[in-house]
């Protein structure tokens, strides 16, 4: 065998585990993917709260004379005095009669009235529940370049301009990223 096909064997042999060496040193593969966009991911949160105002509210009074006892006694008296001025002799005593028994009718439907009429006014708490509505990022969809590759991931944070890569894989935890 020549003495110089030998020697280019060998430096052939040499060169190309050299050139696989130095191949498998990561000097040629990316450290980084290169960020093309950075969209925030949210979510819709609904808070519920307590919402009170003061109102006034307007009811009947109580009554103390449920039976309008004082009413239908002070109609029956006014009656029965206007219906003795009318008349004499017996037909005075049933116009007497008969003017205490209209007052007293009277009376007692014009307390019922005044019952009715009477209200009082209270100030009133009232509560409802009204939702306040938020927004809150929950990721990041992070669409980058690794290489002349184009591909999207969901991050828990946003990574910047670029994503570090080890072992060709994209480094996606916060303590093994570089600070910027």
């Amino acid at each position: 065998m020549n003495k110089s096909l030998l020697i280019g064997l060998v430096l052939g042999a040499v060169v190309v585990t050299a050139g696989g060496a130095i191949a498998s040193l990561d000097l040629f593969k990316p450290k980084f993917a290169e960020v093309l966009s950075v969209e925030p991911v949210t979510k819709q949160i609904r808070t519920p709260r307590q919402v009170c105002s003061e109102q006034a509210v307007t009811r009947q009074a109580p009554v103390k004379d449920e039976r309008r006892i004082a009413g239908t006694a002070i109609g029956a008296v006014v009656g029965g005095v206007l219906g003795s001025q009318i008349g004499s002799g017996d037909g005075r005593k049933i116009a007497t009669a008969a003017g205490a028994a209209a007052g007293g009718y009277a009376g007692n439907k014009v307390q019922q009235g005044a019952q009715q009429r009477r209200t009082i006014t209270t100030m009133v708490t009232r509560c409802n529940t009204v939702y306040d509505t938020s927004k809150k990022v929950i990721g990041y969809d992070v669409k980058y370049q690794l290489g002349k590759q184009t591909d999207q991931v969901r991050m828990e944070y946003d990574p910047g301009p670029r994503i570090p890569v080890a072992d060709g894989q994209l480094v996606l935890t916060r303590a093994a990223t570089p600070q910027r």
